[in-house]
């Protein structure tokens, strides 16, 4: 059996060893060309890069493939005309909770996100390394008394609402598909949410309902000057409204780890409007990559890999 790895190498070495004595797994390249030449004789895919879309073309020509396994919990970046025709899984973590409820690399960053925009840390740093010192020209927003946000209040919605209630905000939020409720968030209306929140972070996986979910209206509702948090998916929210919002001085600032597009950014309105705006911080979707986390999430992938291509084809 052949099963290729797209990703990091810790991820690499942790499924390595998930399938030593089952299987040899081969490192793959994250390019579109070195992924499609593997593909065309592998038995199996782990995912953990989602750098690469995988295209009906990509599949079409791996007549072998049976499985992949993504150590993430989306696979949007995945075509599935092919594979639903073929009968081919696409398993991902969303089917390991258990797993994944202390996994918290993820949210981590998401706070670092709304506390760098919270005290303007990306331009006082670079005020200091400029040689100069006046603490004036940065005035921070205080946490305590304010109010968090937050739409998807799944696993990294709750971890943000205990990160807050810890720095003394009022944690509200919304999400249809929560049952039972987190004690530590108070449930509101998305409505009442956005008209309160002087933080706004979203954690919700893309899907057709959630698809710009966070549209231009949303952004009018905001209170002015609040911040925007979004390390789940690009599309859940509407990019160009988000930019208008940020040049209209309507958000205060805005801290994303997604793009659409990604990893090919260049020349993208938001990456331009960030060279010369402190108030939009970016970062690579790197939100998930710690590499205690890569290691637990690529052994649990591979696992579920190895376990598929040995059972009945």
């Amino acid at each position: 059996m052949k099963i290729i790895y797209i990703g990091s190498v810790e991820g690499y070495e942790a499924s390595q060893e998930a399938c030593r004595g089952r299987a040899e797994v081969e490192h793959i390249e994250a390019t579109a060309g070195a992924v499609s030449a593997a593909l065309t004789d592998a038995d199996g895919l782990i995912d953990a890069s989602m750098k690469v879309p995988l295209t009906d073309a990509m599949i079409e020509a791996a007549p072998k493939l049976r499985i992949i396994s993504c150590a993430t919990t989306g696979s949007d970046h995945i075509q599935r005309q092919q594979l639903d025709k073929r009968g081919i899984p696409v398993r991902t973590l969303r089917e390991d909770p258990d797993l994944l409820k202390n996994i918290t690399p993820a949210a981590e960053l998401s706070w670092a996100l709304l506390m760098a925009l919270a005290r303007k840390l990306t331009a006082a740093a670079r005020h200091t390394s400029s040689g100069h010192w006046d603490r004036e020209e940065f005035p921070g927003i205080m946490l305590n008394g304010r109010t968090l946000g937050i739409i998807g209040c799944g696993r990294i919605g709750q971890w943000m609402g205990r990160y807050a209630k810890a720095f003394g905000m009022r944690v509200i939020g919304t999400d249809p598909h929560i049952d039972p409720w987190p004690e530590h968030i108070e449930q509101v209306s998305l409505e009442t949410l956005t008209q309160t929140a002087d933080f706004l972070t979203v954690h919700v996986h893309l899907s057709d309902e959630t698809r710009h979910l966070i549209d231009r209206q949303l952004f009018e509702a905001l209170k002015p000057g609040a911040i925007f948090i979004n390390t789940s998916r690009s599309g859940v929210a509407d990019e160009a409204a988000l930019l208008d919002a940020l040049e209209s001085g309507r958000l205060g600032g805005a801290g994303l780890d997604v793009l659409d597009g990604e990893p090919d950014t260049a020349g993208h309105p938001l990456v331009a409007y960030a060279e010369s705006h402190d108030n939009l911080i970016l970062t690579p979707h790197c939100g998930g990559f710690s590499p205690d986390a890569v290691r637990l999430v690529c052994a649990q992938a591979a696992t579920k890999i190895i376990d598929h291509l040995e059972g009945p084809a």
